[in-house]
């Protein structure tokens, strides 16, 4: 089923109380009930509120969860630690422990598989997960700039490609350690894939390996 494009609609401004209240419902029904057993009737419940007042601020199912899951992630904040590389490593461990939450888990991998036929729930994992995250390389990357870590980079699209490349890269090895090998993205490893993309960044080539 596709996803239906909110309509706009008049009336009561929304409440941020209710919101917060229907999206940590939204996450504690993933944990216990899981995605196929998890319907809008049981959130609202939870939340206290109508079902209707689901609907009137979501489509169905799937874009509830994509914005209950985002909310985890916009938790995300860019530590100030003094240089990239150690700057890399605070914000990846937070999201490493994000994506430990069974929440995030299952919702994330929930929404992801639904988005595979739907272009309209794709959209808006875009938007309201991948681009919000950009934010993190942006600042990063202004403040490594700043520091003289990384070199300016004064073309607007040859500079765009490069967050999406870092973004990918990041979201992506953190990703598929965590969810799909299901290995623990610890200090060990974020520490070692930290100067994997500095590396690339500087465009170095990796040091060779002992014999």
């Amino acid at each position: 089923m596709q996803s239906r494009s909110p309509a706009s609609r008049t009336g009561r401004p929304r409440s941020a109380t209710a919101d917060a209240a229907i999206l940590a419902a939204t996450r504690e029904a993933l944990v216990e009930l899981g995605w196929s057993k998890l319907t809008l009737g049981d959130v609202a419940t939870r939340a206290g509120v109508a079902k209707t007042t689901l609907y009137r601020r979501w489509a169905g199912k799937n874009e509830l969860v994509v914005d209950a899951v985002a909310e985890l992630f916009d938790e995300l904040e860019l530590p100030d630690r003094g240089s990239l590389a150690a700057d890399i490593e605070g914000v990846v461990l937070q999201f490493a422990s994000i994506l430990a939450l069974p929440e995030a888990r299952s919702g994330l991998m929930a929404v992801v598989a639904e988005a595979t036929r739907d272009e309209a729930l794709r959209e808006r994992i875009r938007a309201s997960v991948v681009d919000r995250q950009k934010r993190l390389v942006l600042e990063g990357r202004a403040r490594a700039q700043a520091r003289g870590e990384l070199a300016a980079e004064p073309d607007p699209a040859s500079s765009a490609r490069t967050v999406d490349l870092i973004f990918d890269m990041v979201a992506g090895a953190v990703v598929h350690r965590t969810l799909v090998s299901a290995e623990p993205a610890d200090e060990e490893w974020v520490h070692s894939f930290t100067g994997v993309l500095l590396r690339g960044l500087a465009g170095e080539a990796p040091p060779p390996a002992d014999v």
